[in-house]
């Protein structure tokens, strides 16, 4: 039962459907098998009593002065009769055959009024009488038992054959029947797939001309995928509408910020002692306030499809800049930045966006890895592509976090200990500048353990990489 619940539907509904048609011809075949073999043993035996009584009648005996002769008339009726298999014998009262009949097949004592069997023979015993009406001998005529067995096997196997070709016609039927019903299952199957591999809901679901339950299903599916396409517009809108006054807001926040930091620059220098520290802790919060604004109005811009002016970058003197930018924090580490001497590593990129990537990376690598381990960073071109890779010697990146590790706010539990760490965005904007670029980031695990991030950004044609003269390159700074 379990393994016909693992078939599919048209499957179980053909194979049921041929299991009673079986059932059915089955009961039929043994009913119709006991009726014919009744009949035709009946048939068979009337045939051996119709031919002995014509035999019989056309065997004469007399008898003369109280002795007994035989007076056999009708030898050609005998030798009719005879024909094939038949066998027919003519023996005295005691059951002795008479002469001319010793070499017939022995059809055993007469048993007139009867059908017996012997010696293979089904056999019908008929007494001869003389004319004073007294039995002087029986005519025994008997046919071989299989030829009524040979008929027999034949009804049986035209029966089993019925049943059989009967059931796999059901089958066959049922199959072709069943396709046909799944028919509409399947183009709603098909139309389901189709949507899941879109995602667009607004797609039309076939219905079937019957108004049937498969109708209803189509109906009813069809209403659902409108609820969501209405709730998926509308859960759209509102991450537009988030979307847009995050960038709003973000934009609207930069210039209050750029006073507020003037001022409280121009305070911290002014104030001494315990004013000038509380003014100092007021100008780092302000900072990391503009960075976090900074961030969120990138991301913000990202997911609004916003494409900020590109131009050709090199990027060798990008990540020159971006580690110089990022030495401070590099106090007890071995930063080393190796940069490809090419002027090919040129990109059509914002300036500043792609110098926050690599400013990201870096500060990610410095930040997150104990003093005293060292952090590499590479530039260099593959192709059509230019690689920046920022590897380190640290503890890693758990493996509970590495799937999510470029989203939004995604922390370790390090960072969450320590207080001004970082806002989770860092290696969220390196991965939707790099997209936005057309380019692609991976993590992997560094030659010296640690932490290892690749970035691929497709490399600006020729003719643009010409018209930008290439800063210069030293091969190799610590």
């Amino acid at each position: 039962m379990r393994k016909l619940e693992r078939l599919p539907i048209r499957w179980r509904l053909a194979l049921t459907s041929a299991g009673l048609t079986f059932a059915i011809l089955l009961l039929f075949a043994v009913i119709i098998g006991l009726f014919t073999a009744r009949q035709v043993r009946s048939s068979f035996d009337d045939d051996l009593r119709l031919t002995a009584v014509d035999l019989s009648e056309r065997v004469h005996t007399s008898s003369v002065m109280n002795s007994l002769s035989l007076n056999l008339v009708g030898d050609e009726v005998v030798r009719r009769a005879v024909t094939g298999d038949a066998a027919v014998r003519i023996v005295s009262t005691t059951g002795v055959p008479l002469i001319g009949w010793q070499q017939a097949p022995d059809l055993g004592a007469p048993k007139p009024g009867g059908v017996h069997e012997a010696s293979g023979y089904r056999v019908v015993s008929r007494g001869l009488k003389n004319p004073l009406g007294e039995t002087v001998a029986y005519i025994e005529y008997g046919k071989p038992v299989s030829h009524l067995r040979h008929t027999m096997a034949r009804i049986k196997l035209f029966l089993l054959f019925g049943v059989i070709g009967g059931s796999v016609l059901a089958l066959l039927a049922g199959l072709a029947l069943a396709r046909r019903a799944m028919s509409p299952v399947s183009r709603l199957t098909e139309a389901a797939k189709t949507i899941a591999r879109t995602r667009d809901p607004s797609l039309q679901v076939p219905k079937p001309a019957a108004d049937d339950e498969v109708a209803d299903l189509a109906r009813t599916l069809e209403e659902m995928l409108m609820a969501l396409d209405q709730a998926r517009g509308e859960t759209q809108s509102a991450l537009d509408r988030q979307r847009q006054f995050v960038a709003d807001a973000s934009h609207e926040l930069r210039t209050p910020l750029t006073s507020i930091l003037a001022n409280l620059e121009l305070l911290a220098s002014e104030l001494q002692g315990e004013d000038a520290e509380i003014a100092g802790s007021a100008l780092r919060s302000s900072r990391r306030m503009r960075r976090l604004v900074a961030d969120l109005l990138l991301l913000a811009r990202a997911d609004a499809g916003r494409k900020a002016r590109r131009e050709p970058v090199n990027a060798g003197a990008v990540v020159r800049e971006a580690a110089g930018e990022a030495a401070p924090l590099a106090d007890g580490h071995g930063l080393t930045v190796d940069v490809q001497p090419d002027a090919s590593l040129v990109v059509e990129a914002p300036g500043d966006e792609i110098h926050r990537l690599v400013l990201n990376l870096i500060q990610n690598a410095l930040v997150h890895t104990p003093p005293g381990t060292a952090v590499d960073v590479h530039a260099r071109r593959e192709g059509d592509d230019v690689i920046i890779e920022v590897s380190d010697e640290g503890p890693g990146i758990p493996e509970e976090i590495r799937a999510q590790i470029f989203d939004r706010f995604v922390r370790g539990d390090g960072d969450r200990a320590r207080s001004g760490s970082g806002s989770g965005l860092g290696l969220a904007i390196v991965r939707a500048v790099t997209e936005s670029l057309g380019g692609s980031v991976s993590l992997d695990s560094g030659e010296a353990g640690g932490t290892r991030f690749t970035v691929r950004i497709p490399a600006a044609e020729a003719a643009t990489r010409e018209s930008v003269p290439p800063a210069p390159v030293g091969e190799r700074s610590r």
